[in-house]
């Protein structure tokens, strides 16, 4: 183990934005309280040199929660018997961004499984209708490992950013939450080739997924080091019903917390959501992540009659809001701490 002590590690994190694996590992296994709060203190600091009290918001539409995919923690998974199925049409996508951006969001984020319904063709013309109506927007994917020239052919159709969580860094951990038809090479060779093409690429993980380990999520902290992705959507394992990791414990808001101002330190500029997961297992998780160093917040904006269909994991909140009350919800949440959303694309600022 390190032989530094864990203000000392958290200080070259500060300065250097770098530690060893080792040394990851060590923050992580020995954390206290004293060091959260100080990793907090530094992480808040070079958050607001760079976005100052600002809070990115996004508008998420969850277009389908069809998927191909057997992954051992996801309610929407193939073989979930009882899911609800949906599939938003085109139309419907475009009127949840109209309403959107009348309540002033100028990102939309269009989310879903690996349904096969949302081809190239799909796609391509949905993105574009959505960039020819609001010009002055982002549109952000989240659909999961598609081929190369599939990104390729929705970059070149106007999307800005995409979203794809590596899940862990760790291959022998990804084959204990994925089915054999699932690669680890195969996402992580995603994610180098939306970044070749040109996206504003996100990544990310669970927080205490079944068997992670410091020395696993160590992994997933160098990889956000030397990859340096623009975004990373981190979010505490929060168990389904209807998986094989069902009675598995949940992760936890306070070692959510502590990754998101190591994240920040690793890379000041990087945006950084308060997701839904953590409201969920905290009345005031979001506003946790924010104080934590996180600086996005993605209110929902997928229809109501198909918001509680997607069910990633039990208990998520959040389903039964109107899309403005929602948005004014986390306005005076996030006021409540000190912060403002703001009305902008929000893309990451480069120092």
């Amino acid at each position: 183990m390190s032989s530094r002590t864990n203000e000392e590690l958290i200080c070259k994190l500060r300065d250097t934005h770098a530690l060893t694996e080792e040394e990851y590992g060590a923050l992580i296994e020995t954390r206290t309280a004293a060091d959260a709060e100080l990793l907090a203190a530094y992480a808040v600091q070079a958050r607001k040199k760079i976005y100052g009290n600002d809070v990115y918001v996004r508008g998420l539409i969850e277009c389908t929660n069809i998927c191909k995919n057997n992954c051992y923690y996801c309610g929407i998974r193939r073989d979930n018997p009882h899911a609800d199925r949906y599939r938003l049409t085109g139309e419907e996508i475009l009127t949840a961004c109209k309403k959107g951006y009348e309540l002033g969001f100028r990102t939309f984020v269009l989310q879903g499984g690996e349904d096969a319904y949302f081809s190239d063709a799909v796609l391509c013309d949905i993105v574009a209708s959505i960039k020819e109506n609001h010009p002055d927007c982002a549109v952000t994917l989240s659909l999961g490992e598609r081929e190369r020239e599939s990104y390729l052919a929705l970059y070149r159709a106007g999307a800005d950013r995409y979203l794809l969580r590596h899940e862990t860094a760790d291959r022998a951990h990804y084959e204990k939450l994925h089915p054999k038809e699932m690669s680890f090479d195969r996402r992580m060779r995603c994610l180098n080739d939306l970044r070749e093409i040109g996206y504003q690429v996100g990544c990310g993980f669970m927080v205490g997924s079944p068997d992670q380990t410091p020395g696993t999520l160590a992994k997933d902290l160098k990889f956000v080091e030397t990859f340096r992705p623009d975004m990373c959507g981190i979010g505490p394992f929060i168990p389904h019903h209807e998986t094989p990791f069902c009675d598995r414990r949940a992760g936890t808001v306070k070692l959510t917390c502590f990754l998101l101002s190591i994240l920040r330190l690793i890379h000041p500029p990087i945006l950084l959501p308060a997701t839904t997961a953590l409201g969920t297992i905290d009345p005031r998780g979001r506003e946790r992540g924010i104080l934590a160093g996180a600086n996005v917040v993605m209110p929902n904006l997928s229809p109501l009659a198909v918001r509680k269909k997607y069910d990633l994991y039990d208990n998520k909140i959040c389903t039964g809001e109107e899309s403005a009350e929602c948005r004014t919800c986390l306005e005076t949440r996030m006021q409540s701490i000190g912060y403002r959303i703001v009305t902008c694309r929000g893309d990451i600022i480069k120092t």
